[in-house]
């Protein structure tokens, strides 16, 4: 099969940079797809963080600690950038200025200001593709759902929860980061780096709330700063958005939380819908199993458990036994870009990474949260 290669450059090779890196390389695990990305340039401020790339990958021929180097070269055709929320409006915007198509790290923008410069950008340069990164809808549980609410098969829904929560800040002792630092993370805080997961589905089908309540809770409030000293962490933990969704022939209540603070929980992801016709429920702690409910009049109300196994929208060599893991998910995620980049609407498969125009709703979204934070009431859109 001929394939379209798309040549990929990283800006900011961390975390998930090797993440993303590591999927170009494993590109041979999916089944018939016509497009391959292949990562040709990284650019990275700290020259220890391009060694892992450059000792790994045999494609790059681009490694700077400028990255305007990267954007000026004709042998890039895409980017995944993946730095601190502060430099999302100057780097997606010269990835957009520069015509490469990209593929940036939520929250698009370090506020709903700066997040409109981005897609102002975007408007004057619509021959770039630009996504937002959000890999656990391609979990096989969280693609079922998806599948279930295009299906209509949950009745007049009930309520709708979703939520990403981890327990990686709960020591005190761990030094301080960037994200807990207003001028790098922003006012957001943990809804800024998480909220676009739990966000993702509920916006793509159409459940933007119409007011927020939000509670913010500060559990820390103080770390070392790794320098012998003490630094207070000026951003927000956790998150509980109690949010009222409203369309033309639904109306029910929204839960979305966000939480670095949660004991116990190593980075699960979930969301649960219940209806009057059907409920589903998939988390990530159980990555397996899909739990479903139909209702029908007067008989027993039972939840079912499948066992979905290794079976993600895009197919692979993997056999449908074993078991689905985060970097199965971030593979899926580039294979949607990819896929949707060089197909369009006739991508091989329905449901694409965030759009530019759900970030925006994302962003409208913590912003009122962040007012209702400040004023305890309850804020309209």
């Amino acid at each position: 099969m001929s394939e379209q290669i798309i040549r990929f450059g990283v800006i900011g090779c961390g975390l998930m940079a090797r993440e993303f890196a590591s999927a170009t390389q494993r590109w041979g695990h999916l089944l018939n797809m016509d497009v391959r990305p292949r990562l040709v340039a990284i650019a990275d401020t700290k020259p220890s963080c391009l060694e892992w790339f450059t000792d790994n990958l045999c494609d790059i021929a681009i490694a700077v600690s400028d990255y305007r180097e990267l954007l000026a070269s004709p042998d890039v055709d895409a980017v995944y950038c993946a730095v601190p929320h502060h430099l999302h409006t100057q780097i997606y915007g010269d990835i957009i200025r520069a015509g490469k198509h990209l593929l940036g790290e939520k929250p698009f923008g370090i506020d709903l200001a700066a997040n409109e410069q981005i897609l102002a950008e975007l408007r004057a340069h619509p021959q770039v593709f630009a996504r937002c990164s959000s890999e656990f809808p391609f979990f096989p549980g969280a693609f079922q759902v998806v599948k279930f609410i295009r299906e209509g098969r949950f009745g007049k829904i009930i309520e709708v929860e979703a939520g990403l929560w981890h327990s990686s800040d709960l020591d005190p002792q761990k030094p301080i980061n960037w994200k807990r630092m207003i001028q790098f993370n922003g006012e957001y805080g943990c809804m800024g780096d998480l909220g676009m997961h739990p966000l993702h589905i509920p916006l793509r089908s159409g459940w933007m709330p119409r007011n927020v309540r939000a509670l913010l809770s500060k559990i820390v409030p103080e770390r070392p700063d790794g320098k012998g000293g003490i630094a207070p962490c000026e951003t927000w933990d956790n998150a509980l958005l109690a949010c009222e969704v409203e369309t033309a022939d639904q109306h029910f209540p929204m839960l979305i939380s966000t939480k670095r603070i949660a004991p116990g929980e190593a980075n699960t992801w979930f969301i649960r819908i219940t209806g009057t016709k059907f409920s589903a429920e998939f988390s990530t702690k159980y990555p397996r199993t899909l739990r479903t409910m139909t209702y029908r009049p007067g008989q027993p109300q039972s939840w079912e458990v499948l066992d979905l196994g290794y079976t993600p929208p895009y197919a692979t060599i993997t056999g449908s036994i074993f078991e689905f893991g985060f970097s199965d998910s971030i593979l899926q995620m580039v294979a949607a870009f990819c896929d949707e980049l060089t197909h369009g609407d006739q991508m091989r498969q329905p449901f694409g990474c965030a759009t530019p125009e759900e970030t925006h709703l994302h962003h409208r979204v913590l912003t009122a949260a962040l007012e209702s934070g400040r004023t305890g009431q309850v804020v309209k859109f």
